[in-house]
């Protein structure tokens, strides 16, 4: 009989941390806490890892990673913007630990979010320029729209939608979905048919 398959130790310890993050926050997380989280002895999270802060990082990559495989096998490689949108948004809805480092959440990040200096969220809205202006190259967006200003338009537009609920009151997930379709909509104005 087949053994079931087990994470290797570097999986372990990210789930076991994100599941801690999500739980107790950044701030509030320890290397021993992942350890045990993980079932393992906290050297071993050493060997991977040299510190808590590069488990993080490791988190942040490994969720932008998902995000994006989880995109690319709803839409495929090259779909249009409003498609792209809708799929990216529902995907941030919902996975926590996304929805906390697009929304710099100091209650799961804290500390996190205000010693990353490495221009690393600068990076990620230059990624979704670059990605616009490539549509917009490929004659797939209207010629009068500035992809800058549209990529900052549904980064602002999918900034209010995750926050929402925080700032109005509870919304249901149909509420958001409806609202997801809706900046789609709007982002279809902008694609040449």
């Amino acid at each position: 009989m087949p053994r079931p398959l087990v994470p290797n130790r570097r999986e372990r310890i990210l789930d076991a941390a994100e599941a801690l993050v999500l739980a107790e926050g950044f701030d509030a997380m320890s290397v021993a806490a992942i350890a045990a989280n993980a079932g393992i002895g906290k050297g071993a999270v050493y060997r991977e890892f040299a510190s808590k802060r590069d488990v993080l990082d490791a988190l942040l990559q490994r969720g932008t990673a998902r995000l994006s495989d989880r995109v690319r096998a709803e839409t495929g490689e090259r779909p249009p913007l409003s498609v792209a949108y809708r799929a990216s948004a529902r995907a941030l809805l919902d996975d926590a630990l996304m929805t906390a480092a697009f929304l710099d959440d100091r209650g799961i990040l804290g500390s996190h979010v205000t010693d990353v200096d490495d221009g690393r969220y600068r990076a990620r809205h230059l990624g979704v320029v670059e990605w616009v202006r490539d549509l917009h190259s490929r004659g797939e967006l209207d010629p009068r729209v500035d992809p800058e200003s549209l990529a900052l338009a549904l980064s602002s537009a999918t900034i209010g939608l995750l926050s929402a609920a925080r700032l109005l009151g509870p919304l249901s997930a149909e509420q958001l979905e409806s609202a997801i379709d809706t900046v789609g909509l709007m982002a279809a104005g902008f694609e040449r048919n």
